[in-house]
């Protein structure tokens, strides 16, 4: 189908450059009647600031949030004016609400942007009566990275949804079982996780499906003068994203709470109730790993396979439409960078949520109901404090510039951090009581705690996230100086710049993982393990916003490739490479937060796991870890080491299937450029096929994401059945403490090692780094090619390993322990 629309467009490559021709000269006369800089002179300024017409945009915009913000406040303090008037129900369904019609509102804004022919629009020039070949062959280009992101989805959601069927099965019989044929809960557990698989299908699919239908309307935008429109679109799509994903996630959680409290009614009940609820966040995870994995194997199997024929080979540029992998590149980067990032980060959240509750569920015996859901409450504030914040963007501050647009991204990660802190303290005052008790992780007694060391502990979480991600970016952005000199590196080879990137991964480990003790450390001090859980939440408050410029990076990607492959006039490359540059950067800002995220809601899903096998012993007279999990029992040690090794065996999974997968689709391009010899000519009189590039990453990528998801979920499975609950807690820190390292390391050397290449395209024929096409250039592209399964695919996937190890062993804990109390089958 796609290699007969392609063919249909062959007849309007004639005219193409007549058209940009005219439309460019229609442009130029109109920005120069406007007095605006002309978009192809880089030495252009825009206009002076006027303050005053600053200070009355400032006014006139930002009056109706700080009223909304006012009044969203005064609904978490108790004493204003006497009384509350919301309940923590109202509260949490009432953001996501909001969450859920704010992300509609962003959607029909992006929707207002006319892309196919037949519309009029005088601003973008794409005229009416489909006869502009500009406008068809965006069209064209749009439909084929859609089909071919569907097409992969639906084969991939076939495969988790089989599996979703089966594995709920198996929850159910072995919860049961475990619980002693307590039917309800296992129905209760297999259920939450069917709930939770489906709302992390539903948040894929709906990022994929905003991406692609934004990308093609970001290169419209960019077409017009100036950097406002452009920037709004995309960072209006990552919005759509974010703050859905946030509002729904929110939404199925907190309703599939009220439908379990119908069954556990009673406080004394609640902790049955959120152990069912646990399933919720097996289900997202899992979706996620599948998402992660099959959608990083898809995406690098056609960027590496572009990039090694394209690029090094053959000299072509990045995008070019005579590549025969571009359109499955461009599809890679929906499935992966957007669909399968946002399964993670929902994983994240449910995962968090769920530790949180498991180890505060005797709270709600003293505090109420509103108290012991106090995690929910924080995530409901962070998706207003984060509405509020994306006007900074979008209106208070715009982007005038293209040094705006990263200040821009910044200052939203920033400022939803700086804002989430007194609105946190508000939310503790307003729903804990004064003084409430939980049980203590190590030893008999309780622990006595106060609203403001709980929203000290949330506040914790969000400042070391912030960290995280700046530290991040001083190591992978090209502004700064490790990534500098390993651009300088490449004048020697490709294997200078191979060490020098290894190693500033390594040294990259360093200060985010003191910062994670320090903040671990804090927040237990302050609230136990239930501190440690807060802490993940904390991290993970300003979601929506996270989201949104983790989406606007791929849109912008997307907007470049079809600016290459449509032919448009350079300057539209060049804003649309501005915008993804900065979003780049910020990307790995935000690869920094989930990497901490997930090593908080680890340890806090270890905490929960070893305060249910606690609850469970007791109950039958026995007293496992009651003093802490000892790591000097041989068992515990001897499986501490087996879980180190499996982040090391994961990665190398994924890194062998993009490297067979990437393999494949070089023999495919290879072959079509010998036997189509006129498919590198200038104007090529022949087309490439597309769908042969598509079908072999779609196909790489469903068979190899397998193996690597059956090791992270039946290792701790059987490590629990077979070798009882001690050998778990071993498997389950070893996999944490070597998954942070790893992942940390890998992702920072891939964004590195991208960005030292983009440093160099930037610099001219005549400078020490000599440019685009150069040796010193091409050795960058090898390391960028190296580091793109390293970022995008084994990286990120290590989040992934160490949650979902975690989580499922704490949806199986009473399974476990029911094996010889929680000795395993061989009763060691």
């Amino acid at each position: 189908m796609l290699r007969q629309r392609v063919a249909k467009s062959s007849d309007h490559s004639n005219s193409m450059n007549t058209s940009f021709a005219s439309l460019s000269n229609r442009r130029g006369a109109s920005d120069a009647e406007m007095g605006l800089p002309g978009l192809d002179d880089p030495n252009a300024k825009s206009k002076p600031i006027n303050f005053r017409s600053k200070l009355s945009r400032i006014i006139r915009y930002a009056f109706l949030p700080v009223v909304f913000l006012f009044c969203s406040l005064t609904i978490f303090v108790p004493n204003f004016r006497g009384y509350n008037p919301f309940s923590a129900s109202s509260v949490i369904l009432g953001a996501a609400a909001l969450g859920i019609f704010w992300a509609l509102l962003q959607f029909l804004i992006v929707a207002r942007i006319p892309v196919q022919s037949g519309t009029t629009n005088e601003e973008t020039g794409l005229v009416s009566g489909g006869s502009n070949a500009t406008t068809a062959r965006l069209v064209e280009i749009y439909e084929a990275i859609y089909e071919g992101a569907e097409s992969f989805l639906r084969a991939e959601y076939s495969v988790c949804a089989f599996f979703v069927a089966v594995f709920a099965v198996v929850i159910f019989f072995l919860v049961s079982w475990g619980t002693g044929w307590d039917s309800a809960r296992g129905f209760f557990t297999a259920t939450s996780f069917v709930l939770g698989a489906l709302t992390s299908m539903a948040s894929g699919y709906l990022g994929m499906k905003v991406a692609v239908f934004s990308n093609v309307r970001t290169t419209v935008s960019a077409q017009k003068p100036g950097w406002t429109g452009c920037f709004n679109t995309a960072f209006r799509a990552g919005a759509v994203m974010g703050f859905a994903l946030c509002g729904l996630g929110i939404l199925m959680l907190y309703c599939t709470m009220l439908a379990f409290r119908v069954h556990y009614p009673a406080a004394q009940d609640w902790v049955y109730l959120t152990e069912c609820l646990t399933g919720y966040g097996l289900g997202g995870s899992s979706i996620a790993m599948f998402g992660r994995v099959g959608g990083g194997i898809y995406t690098k199997a056609a960027d590496v396979g572009a990039d090694l024929v394209g690029k090094v080979v053959h000299g072509i540029p990045e995008d070019d439409p005579r590549n025969p992998a571009t359109i499955a590149d461009n599809v890679g980067d929906n499935v992966g960078d957007v669909a399968g990032m946002g399964s993670d980060l929902f994983g994240s959240f449910a995962e968090a949520t769920c530790a949180a509750l498991v180890i505060g569920n005797t709270i709600g015996v003293s505090g109420g109901w509103d108290a012991m859901v106090f995690p929910v409450i924080v995530s409901s504030v962070g998706i207003i404090v984060c509405i509020v914040c994306s006007f900074i963007a979008t209106h208070i501050v715009p982007v005038r510039n293209e040094a705006g647009v990263e200040t821009a991204l910044k200052v939203q990660l920033i400022s939803t951090t700086i804002l989430m802190i007194p609105a946190v303290f508000l939310a503790a005052d307003a729903f804990l009581p004064a003084s409430f008790e939980l049980a203590a992780t190590v030893g008999d007694g309780t622990i006595t705690l106060k609203p403001d060391e709980a929203a000290l502990c949330v506040c914790m979480g969000a400042v070391g996230g912030l960290t995280i991600g700046l530290i991040t970016e001083y190591y992978t952005s090209h502004s700064y100086k490790p990534v500098r000199e390993l651009a300088h590196s490449c004048k020697t080879g490709a294997a200078t710049n191979m060490i020098y990137g290894i190693a500033l991964g390594y040294k990259s480990v360093i200060i985010p993982v003191i910062v994670l003790a320090g903040a671990v450390y804090g927040s237990f001090s302050l609230c136990d393990m239930y501190g440690v859980s807060l802490a993940a939440i904390g991290m993970l408050s300003n979601l929506a916003t996270g989201l949104t410029i983790d989406v606007y990076g791929p849109v912008c990607d997307n907007a470049g490739g079809i600016a290459e492959m449509a032919e448009l006039e350079s300057y539209v490359r060049d804003k649309t490479d501005a915008l993804d540059a900065a979003g780049n950067t910020t990307a790995a800002i935000g690869k920094g937060f989930a990497i901490g995220s997930a090593a908080l809601v680890s340890l806090a899903l270890f905490g929960a796991f070893v305060t249910r096998i606690r609850t469970s012993s007791a109950a039958s007279g026995a007293q496992l870890f009651a003093n802490g999990v000892n790591m000097l029992e041989p068992l515990t040690f001897a499986f501490l080491i087996v879980g180190g090794m499996i982040p090391f065996a994961f990665a190398a999974m994924t890194m062998k299937s993009v490297g067979l997968a990437a393999m494949e689709m070089v023999m495919e391009v290879q072959r079509q450029f010998d036997e189509k010899p006129h498919l590198l000519d200038a104007n090529p009189t022949e087309r490439p096929d597309y769908d042969a590039c598509i079908a072999i990453s779609t196909k790489a990528s469903l068979r190899e994401m397998v193996p690597p998801g059956a090791m992270v979920m039946l290792t701790p499975l059987f490590t629990g059945m077979f070798f009882g609950v001690t050998a778990v807690c071993g498997l389950l820190v070893g996999s944490l403490v070597a998954s942070v390292q790893l992942a940390v390391s890998m992702s920072n050397s891939g964004g590195a090692w991208d960005n030292a290449k983009k440093y160099i395209e930037k610099a001219s024929p005549d400078s020490e780094l000599k440019g685009k096409g150069s040796d010193i250039h091409k050795a960058a592209v090898v390391g960028d090619t190296v580091g793109d399964p390293f970022k995008d695919t084994s990286g990120p996937a290590l989040n992934i390993v160490m949650k979902l190890m975690a989580v499922l062993s704490l949806v199986f804990a009473d399974t476990f322990y029911a094996f010889n109390q929680g000795r395993g089958i061989f009763n060691l």
